[in-house]
């Protein structure tokens, strides 16, 4: 994927992939196809099919995404599968009718078997129950995975995925913190008990419990590394192989915000269970994740201070 290759970005507005567009730019690469939700909905098989072929473009980056959490899932699943499995299977075809050289699907650590086995390899996809609160989601993202296979295993095309764990950092231009729900929500409680300079802070969920988390720029920095040089038909996990614990995350947030009262764990029945993935196939292809936790968090907070307003944007 050279400097001069013409490069399409779905979704280029959300937070992977603003994060995507900024890896390419410092790249040097600048014939870049982005397109506003104002001017192409991906949903319309008819806006993306002329929209290929008129710019006939050479890579496709496919982060573009109808998103929620639990209550999306529970409240919009029709919504949820419909508008995924529209994006997903206009742009894939469109790559395919227009000969795309290479494209790299989004997927998520959020799609393995609720009771995977950690840390979660590649292989354990579809081979368990799914979360019931992210089920419609997640099976209209586990069919855009398919639909990649299969045309790799029909047309010979060269369709690629990766899967990230939980994701942080900032969505540029001044959209405020995006994270996991865990991370967003600690930041928002350790800073209003700062400000208020409340006694103690309350946590729901078990101190033990586990979870793993990948910068959006190192994400970025992983789709143009895989872009490059993965061609397997397989997905990929993306993230740091670290381990942390809530309880050492909220004594991490708890040091950066500068917080001086004490921590309460409140755990409950339907704590999240632990996420973690196998990066040991990444790694193997010579990447790893360069921002430390500590670093990240603590860009992140600096920004909060300076962005107030906006923190609880995520």
């Amino acid at each position: 994927m050279n400097r001069d290759a013409k490069i399409f970005v779905a979704g280029h507005g959300g937070f992977v992939g603003s994060a995507i567009v900024r890896a390419l730019r410092q790249r040097g690469c600048s014939r870049l196809i982005l397109k506003p939700k104002s001017e192409l909905d991906l949903r319309d098989a008819l806006q993306v099919q002329y929209l290929f072929r008129k710019e006939q473009p050479e890579y496709v980056f496919l982060t573009a995404a109808h998103v929620g959490g639990s209550e999306a899932n529970r409240e919009r699943p029709a919504d949820l599968i419909r508008d995924n499995l529209m994006i997903q299977h206009n742009v894939i075809d469109a790559s395919y009718q227009t000969s795309v050289k290479k494209l790299l699907f989004l997927g998520s650590a959020c799609l393995y078997p609720k009771h995977a086995t950690q840390p979660m390899k590649e292989h354990a996809l579809l081979t368990g129950a799914l979360e019931e609160a992210n089920e419609p989601y997640s099976i209209a993202k586990i069919a855009g995975i398919k639909m990649c296979q299969a045309y790799n295993k029909q047309y010979q095309t060269r369709y690629i995925t990766a899967m990230p764990t939980k994701l942080y950092g900032l969505h540029h231009p001044n959209d405020g913190l995006h994270a996991s729900n865990t991370l967003a929500a600690l930041f928002q409680r350790f800073h209003e008990a700062t400000q208020r300079k409340l006694p103690h802070v309350e946590i729901l969920g078990s101190r033990e419990s586990k979870s793993e988390f990948l910068h959006v720029d190192d994400l970025a920095d992983a789709c143009l590394f895989l872009m490059d040089r993965y061609e397997d038909s397989e997905i990929i996990n993306v993230g740091t192989g670290i381990e942390v614990t809530l309880r050492e995350l909220a004594e991490k947030i708890k040091a950066i915000t500068g917080y001086l009262g004490e921590i309460v764990y409140t755990a409950h029945a339907e704590a999240e269970a632990d996420r973690i993935v196998d990066i040991a196939k990444i790694n193997g292809l010579g990447w790893q994740a360069d921002i430390k936790l500590d670093e990240g968090l603590r860009s992140v907070y600096a920004w909060v201070l300076r962005n107030e307003s906006l923190l609880t944007k995520h």
